[in-house]
């Protein structure tokens, strides 16, 4: 598996991985069931930290791109092709932008509004 990371890039190093591993499963690059590299292995091949994989496989899974089978590894779904055509972030964007507009609708500022959002997402955890 060919990953290029470009630190000068201003997306995040685990995005891009995903982005990356994305891209190749629609290309048909990676395939049904092909094995991933362990987390640690990847990690050192790319010379990145290992939360920052295991953050980026956090996100595959849950989007049912890749699926861990425990010690056996960690292998592209099933479903993946079709899987990688959702997208979950353009989701969360359209939900958070019709909630600032309606926060903004009520006459909240921008400052206002920020302080609610971190609020929240502190209560979130």
């Amino acid at each position: 598996m060919d990953i290029e990371i470009d630190i000068d890039d201003d997306t995040p190093i685990f995005s891009q991985l995903v982005n990356q591993v994305k891209e190749r499963v629609i290309t048909g690059e990676l395939a049904t069931g092909f094995s991933l590299p362990s987390i640690r292995q990847l990690a050192n091949e790319l010379g990145v930290n290992q939360n920052t994989v295991a953050k980026a496989y956090k996100v595959l899974e849950r989007d049912a791109i890749i699926v861990a089978r425990g010690y056996r590894g960690t292998f592209i779904h099933e479903n993946a092709k079709e899987n990688c055509q959702v997208n979950l972030t353009a989701k969360g964007v359209t939900i958070l932008s019709d909630s600032i507009a309606n926060m903004q609708a009520l006459g909240l500022t921008d400052s206002e509004i920020r302080i609610i959002f971190s609020s929240v997402m502190k209560q979130a955890k």
